[in-house]
């Protein structure tokens, strides 16, 4: 499975916000470093015309305002981009694991750590490429991708699912659930937080339920009759634990 990334997301001065701290990008990517079934790939820039699929030239001009922030900014949104192009193209699973995170970034506005929305990036640039018709975005973030859900509300064929439930059990029922009712969609696109994390902020899945999250998506889109699904890295600020939690992902997900 190819892993999209690029060493400059462990640069950390672009911010001073929990998503910018030294050594996550570092902790997120000991998970790759031990096995050979991961494939590194760098990521490349996304272009200004990519970014404006989601955003208005107002909010683009405002982050170029900070040279440092959009080039890592840029970067995120194209390493979702490619990773989608891929798993459109090749008929494969990618993860990208990068920052700046994006899906609370609305089309004209971002908080809560994120920049560009490159999730909304990385489906729009497929839609526009004639790729992809419809989508189902799974966020399974602790918090809610109101970003993505801002920028992708009058594209009808998106369904975006935002789960919740009160313990990690519930949760992963609910989970497979609402996964089965979804009809066939071109492709699946999954905002992978990790802050849902027992020992993060939402102090409710184990490591275990993140392999069950990947297995489950994987398990979606064979029913679809094919392996078009790409995930993007989002929160996560448990260092110590961090890495083993993608991995698990990945390890379903693959």
């Amino acid at each position: 499975m190819k892993i999209i990334f690029n060493e400059e997301f462990k640069n950390s001065g672009y911010a001073s916000d929990n998503a910018a701290t030294p050594g996550r990008m570092e902790a997120a990517m000991l998970a790759f470093s031990n096995t050979s079934r991961f494939q590194i790939q760098s990521a490349r820039p996304a272009s200004e015309s990519d970014i404006l699929l989601a955003h208005t030239e107002r909010r683009l001009l405002e982050v170029k305002e900070n040279q440092t922030l959009y080039h890592i900014a840029a970067l995120a949104a194209g390493a979702a981009v490619e990773a989608a192009e891929l798993a459109c193209l090749n008929n494969e699973p990618i993860f990208a694991c990068l920052r700046p995170p994006g899906h609370h970034a609305s089309k004209n506005a971002g908080w809560g750590y994120c920049t560009f929305c490159n999730i909304a990036i990385a489906l729009l640039s497929l839609r526009e490429k004639g790729l992809i018709k419809n989508a189902f975005v799974l966020d399974f973030d602790a918090h809610t991708g109101d970003g993505t859900i801002d920028i992708l509300k009058d594209w009808p064929e998106v369904s975006i699912l935002n789960p919740y439930a009160d313990t990690n059990i519930e949760y992963i029922k609910l989970l497979e659930e609402r996964l089965n009712q979804v009809g066939y969609m071109d492709v699946v696109a999954v905002s992978a937080g990790f802050d849902a994390y027992i020992h993060d902020a939402g102090q409710k899945l184990e490591t275990f339920d993140f392999y069950l999250i990947g297995r489950l998506v994987k398990k979606m889109t064979k029913r679809f009759g094919h392996n078009k699904r790409f995930a993007i890295l989002e929160g996560g600020y448990y260092l110590p634990d961090l890495g083993k939690n993608i991995l698990a992902f990945c390890d379903g997900f693959e």
